[in-house]
């Protein structure tokens, strides 16, 4: 399949996705016959460009590293907006990569609805959308005949939403719980090895683990975005931000990882939810002492970890890394592959 590309956004996660694609550009035309040009970028501080016939992408590259903006292009419109370049350009499928608020899903959230509407299919990493809407987007998607790829909300490039999707596919999931935020992870892990919190988090600022306010990250709310997504998703519930019970890992310290230690356990930010026999979910964010056997008590540093909870196979788990531009670059990467398989099944079977 042949693609037309256009991203919104375009930073650290657009730029490891656009250098996967360089890279691997001849592996994926022989291997999944899966080509593509770039003809749109809009990006709120780098500008916007557009070229129908598609963007020298080493070139777009080289100008965004060395800091200058997408206008010095030699060729193509500059000046469209996110939404004009949704509607008005050529592209067949938007990458959705901009900043978002979590708690509105904005401005993805507009930028998917658009991008749906107009017939085109949109793979992003924007968790905002996902917690608000992920059913209602994924029906949009359907009735326009286009498809809705997000697999990097969860654990980044690791293939969480896939696993349950196809390669569990035949089991009922009743359950699962994880590692979902890479940050705590690496500060437990340094809290274990004797530092203190203060500490750790500083370390994991100095970093890039942690932004300069780590709240999102500390307080639990990045992990039970990710619970709300995998209930609604993964569970087919309908859960919101509030139906889920969160406590972050600030009040954990050094002396308690010393008598976790002592005691032959470990502590770990756990994100889960249960269907429980009356068909109501129990979810919840929580610091939990797990006891060493436990397959998410060997899980440190900045790693994720996701255990499924199903009728066929028992627990299944799945560790990856959970941040990164190359990771959450390779999760859209992902998607594209999908959506690329899906086209061309529907090809032979009309032929």
């Amino acid at each position: 399949m042949h693609f037309k590309l256009a991203f919104i956004g375009f930073g650290t996660v657009g730029q490891g996705l656009s250098e996967i694609l360089l890279e691997k550009k001849d592996v994926l035309a022989e291997k999944y016959n899966f080509h593509f040009v770039v003809v749109a970028i809009s990006d709120i501080m780098k500008g916007s460009i557009y070229d129908e016939n598609g963007l020298d992408m080493a070139k777009i590259l080289d100008l965004v590293k060395a800091g200058k903006k997408l206008d010095e292009y030699p060729t193509g419109v500059k000046g469209m907006n996110s939404l004009t370049t949704i509607k008005e350009t050529n592209a067949d499928t938007v990458i959705e990569v901009t900043f978002t608020d979590v708690k509105t899903g904005e401005p993805a959230l507009t930028h998917i609805k658009t991008a749906l509407k107009a017939g085109k299919n949109v793979v992003s990493t924007n968790k905002g959308p996902v917690v608000k809407q992920a059913v209602d987007l994924l029906n949009m998607a359907m009735t326009n005949n286009v498809h809705y790829g997000f697999e990097g909300v969860v654990l980044s490039g690791t293939p969480a939403l896939n696993l349950a999707k196809c390669t569990l596919a035949g089991n009922i999931i009743n359950g699962f719980r994880g590692i979902l935020n890479g940050t705590t992870n690496y500060i437990l892990t340094r809290m274990e090895e004797g530092m203190s919190y203060e500490e750790a988090l500083k370390k994991a600022q100095k970093l890039g683990y942690a932004e300069a306010d780590p709240t999102g990250d500390v307080e639990g709310w990045d992990a039970l975005g990710k619970v709300v997504i995998l209930s609604n998703v993964v569970l087919g519930k309908n859960l919101s931000w509030g139906d889920v019970e969160r406590k972050g890992i600030t009040e954990i310290t050094k002396e308690d990882t010393e008598k976790a230690k002592a005691a032959g356990k470990r502590w770990k930010l756990i994100g889960s939810a249960e269907i429980k026999r009356d068909g109501s979910v129990k979810a919840k964010v929580w610091p939990e002492k797990l006891p060493l056997s436990d397959p998410l008590a060997g899980v440190s540093e900045a790693i994720n970890a996701l255990t499924y909870y199903t009728d066929e196979l028992g627990p299944v788990t799945i560790v990856g890394p959970g941040a990164g531009r190359r990771e959450t670059g390779f999760s859209l990467l992902i998607d594209l592959l999908e959506i690329n398989r899906k086209s061309s099944e529907k090809i032979i079977t009309k032929k």
